[in-house]
């Protein structure tokens, strides 16, 4: 592994990584990263403005992460840079029974414009989070309301239990 890692920390620079964790998280967790992207930002000049929007996303990954994972909080989070854009990825176990409903609100999310999404937003928060829902309901929405283009997911399956839900947020 240690013979590797420098193999992984230029793969993480070609495909313009350059914060990730793995493991367990928490709200503390949360606001150290934040403090460590703020600044990494702030070197790069990035906007105030795009540094909240990037930390917004995180934070949004990260709660979905503590709230949702059928690995007690567990999951994993990159932010990076590419083609202009930040981007956060995040990724997590999923109870199976829950994938096609996860599916069919992000597919959902995906056609949306963004007057669409505004109103949506509007819809969902009259509404109230939905069964099962330990947030609001609305971290999806918005993400998809800030981003720069239609998120992008993926569901793996692992075994009979869980599959391995993956999701990407470009900004």
């Amino acid at each position: 592994m240690v013979k590797n890692l420098y193999a992984l920390k230029k793969d993480f620079g070609k495909r313009g990584i350059f914060l990730s964790f793995s493991g367990p998280l928490s709200q503390e967790l949360m606001v150290e990263i934040g403090a460590t992207l703020k600044q990494k930002m702030k070197l790069e000049e990035a906007s105030k403005s795009t540094v909240f929007r990037v930390f917004s996303m995180v934070v949004e990954n990260a709660q979905n992460i503590i709230y949702y994972s059928a690995e007690e909080s567990h999951g994993i989070i990159i932010v990076g840079y590419e083609n202009k854009h930040y981007f956060v990825m995040s990724g997590n176990m999923l109870k199976n029974e829950k994938v096609e409903r996860l599916r069919k609100k992000l597919t959902a999310l995906q056609t949306m414009d963004k007057d669409e999404l505004k109103k949506h937003y509007k819809v969902q928060r009259k509404k109230g989070p939905g069964e099962g829902s330990k947030g609001g309901g609305l971290g999806f929405i918005e993400m998809a309301r800030k981003a720069s283009r239609p998120i992008e997911f993926e569901f793996e399956k692992i075994d009979g239990n869980v599959s391995f839900f993956s999701v990407k947020i470009v900004i």
